[in-house]
């Protein structure tokens, strides 16, 4: 029996072509919510951009933030974080102050950027955000980096990053976190939490950073807008996200009606 539902948010509730959550996924998250299923959102996204988010943004019972880094309970309470570790934040901030890569750092309420160009431009475009704010490190916990680069130069980078992973969610773009993290370590918390097993619980995704909890849930649905790598690795592809997707899986899987 599922117990719990977990979703990424861009390219999979929420539209980048209609700047929206599709009407047959709104309808089927309440569809859920009257069968007691609970629902939890598993995103690279922060805080800030959750409040953002606000009017749009169906009530979850869990959040699964910055990639798993930052997990908050259904009133936004922290519940599990985990910061980049000191020996990479180092080499990250050197990376960030000297402008190596046009690079954001992520925090709990926030992020801010080195330098914007026109890759930094394009790739938020991409996902229909505004360009950061430029800043330099004030302190604090860092939860992720993003660097805008095509792979063509990120492996100095890389070589230099010894307690991190890498997760490429555009062509332009790739998050990076430390390596005990990523989106399954939050929903782990979650799982342990309510005592539920990985077999209770289905995961929507359609980006690389999705590919591990597609796996690692009972059921595991790419959209069908994910790209060909991602959708090789779920139970179950969908429709695309502007063709009912969600709604269409959970029909098919006989969730809802």
């Amino acid at each position: 029996m599922i117990k719990a539902i977990f979703f990424d948010f861009d390219g999979t509730l929420y539209s980048h072509a209609t700047k929206q959550i599709p009407a047959s996924t709104l309808h089927a998250l309440d569809a859920l919510r009257n069968q007691g299923i609970r629902l939890f959102l598993a995103t690279g996204r922060n805080t800030h951009e959750l409040h953002k988010l606000a009017a749009i943004l169906p009530r979850m019972d869990g959040y699964v933030l910055i990639n798993g880094q930052l997990c908050l309970d259904s009133r936004e309470i922290p519940v599990m974080d985990l910061p980049i570790p000191e020996e990479d934040m180092q080499t990250l901030l050197q990376a960030f102050s000297t402008k190596e890569y046009p690079m954001l750092l992520v925090q709990q309420h926030g992020m801010y950027g080195n330098l914007v160009n026109d890759a930094v431009r394009r790739v938020q475009a991409d996902i229909s955000s505004p360009v950061p704010p430029t800043a330099e490190y004030a302190g604090g916990p860092v939860y992720q980096a993003v660097v805008y680069d095509d792979g063509s130069h990120l492996q100095p980078l890389l070589d230099r990053l010894h307690q991190c992973k890498m997760t490429r969610w555009n062509p332009g773009a790739v998050d990076i976190i430390g390596a005990a993290g990523g989106k399954v370590t939050g929903i782990r918390h979650f799982l342990e939490q309510n005592g539920w097993a990985p077999e209770e619980i289905i995961a929507f995704g359609d980006g690389d950073n999705d590919i591990e909890m597609l796996q690692f849930a009972g059921i595991g649905v790419a959209m069908g807008n994910a790209a060909p790598e991602v959708q090789a690795q779920a139970d179950f592809v969908t429709t695309a996200i502007d063709d009912n997707g969600i709604a269409n899986a959970l029909q098919h899987f006989h969730i809802i009606a």
